[in-house]
């Protein structure tokens, strides 16, 4: 059965802002929440993009708050902020008809360095019982279904910086099955002293100490990318149901995502971009259109000149000849991990909702023969986009939005 599925809600927690509004003012402005990191000597990473203003403990109750970590406090008030925004209540509906997918893909790392802490300075006893599900990858579906009582088919989805878009394809199965609402996307914490420990073995962060330097995707000074914190929230509908509820607004339509794989190594993409050219080509099929029907994109943008090179070689694969307008607004906030996919859809729906495309900040020499908007850009007739995103081990996905008919 084929059902359609529309983005009513958007709940935003990230460094360009809390909420939708903040965000996108925040971001057609360029104003960056890139941050020198805090003791950071001896990592390879200065620069990360962070929250700030982000008061959990008017958030968040106590009891919760010691069950959880940073980064499931983050995806809770981004579903808030999401379901206030669609107007939908959870509790006013039949619990089986909703869902939760969220993307994760370095779960509790502050909760976790605290307990590991705790082990060895006092011993077993010292270990919070909440240890066992407060750093697990799939705490924040897991609170979020808890809270809103949510009871339909609910999952995490594993695949680092993909995740947000694997998360919607997610999304769509479920709404395919019968589901009549999801809450999906992904947040990420990773700026704890453990967790850049474990990142900082990879070899693609940014050395530099200036956060208008450190990240400049597509660029000739491309020297890597910055960690960042935060992430998006999304109510997901079926279309009739969307426009048959009063208070829903519908953002834009879900109309095709696809996943490849590079199947080549670890942490090195492949020079050719050829995994990533296909996810495309499959997300636009199908969405049911191709090349020539996508206004804009927004990239990926590695950041790194071997990743920026095959992203730029996939684009060129996909549009031939024809210079779509490309966006790579995460420059103000870092690469989320799995909050990143996740942030960049929210900010497609916005750009299709204003006719806006935010800007790629800090851009530098452009290294490729790309049309990169490194100001915000007015396109009236926006209509379709296309999202792009990759994670560390290989992973690839793709999305195509489409503005609803006004």
């Amino acid at each position: 059965m084929s059902r359609r599925m529309a983005i009513t809600g958007i709940g935003v927690v990230a460094p360009t802002g809390l909420g939708a509004a903040e965000h996108w003012a925040n971001g057609l402005a360029g104003r960056s929440g890139l941050r020198p990191l805090p003791d950071s000597g001896a990592l390879p990473m200065k620069v990360g993009g962070q929250v700030t203003g982000f008061a959990e403990d008017e958030l968040i109750e106590p009891r919760l708050r010691v069950q959880t970590d940073r980064w499931s406090w983050m995806a809770l008030a981004a579903t808030e902020l999401a379901l206030a925004d669609a107007a939908l209540d959870p509790q006013g509906e039949f619990p089986f008809h909703l869902s939760v997918v969220t993307a994760s893909s370095s779960g509790g790392n502050a909760f976790g360095q605290r307990e590991i802490e705790a082990l060895y300075r006092s011993g077993p006893r010292a270990v919070s019982a909440y240890q066992s599900i407060g750093w697990f990858y799939a705490a924040s579906s897991g609170q979020i279904s808890i809270r809103h009582r949510v009871k339909g088919p609910c999952g995490v989805i594993i695949s680092d910086g993909a995740g947000g878009i694997d998360a919607l394809a997610q999304a769509g199965r479920h709404i395919r099955r019968g589901v009549q609402a999801v809450l999906v996307g992904g947040t990420e914490a990773p700026l704890s002293p453990y967790a850049l420990v474990c990142q900082a073995g990879q070899g693609t962060f940014s050395g530099e100490p200036d956060p208008a330097l450190a990240y400049r995707p597509f660029s000739r000074q491309a020297s890597g990318f910055v960690p960042g914190e935060g992430g998006a929230m999304l109510v997901v509908e079926e279309w009739q149901r969307a426009h048959l509820r009063p208070a829903a607004h519908v953002y834009a339509e879900i109309t095709g995502t696809a996943a490849t794989h590079d199947a080549r190594h670890p942490a090195a993409p492949p020079a050719d971009g050829g995994q990533l050219a296909r996810a495309m080509r499959l997300a636009l099929e199908r969405a049911g259109c191709d090349a020539g029907d996508v206004d804009a994109v927004f990239a990926d943008g590695a950041g790194t000149p071997e990743g920026d090179r095959a992203e730029a070689q996939a684009l060129t694969e996909v549009f031939g000849g024809r210079k779509v307008p490309v966006t790579v607004p995460k420059t103000m906030t870092g690469r989320l991990n799995s909050g990143a996919a996740a942030l960049d859809v929210a900010w497609a729906a916005l750009a299709l909702h204003h006719g806006v495309l935010p800007p790629t900040i800090n851009a530098g020499d452009l290294a490729h023969d790309l049309d990169l908007v490194t100001q915000a850009r007015e396109l009236p007739g926006l209509r379709t986009v296309l999202v792009v995103a990759r994670g560390t081990g290989g992973f690839n996905a793709a999305a195509v939005l489409r503005a609803p008919d006004r």
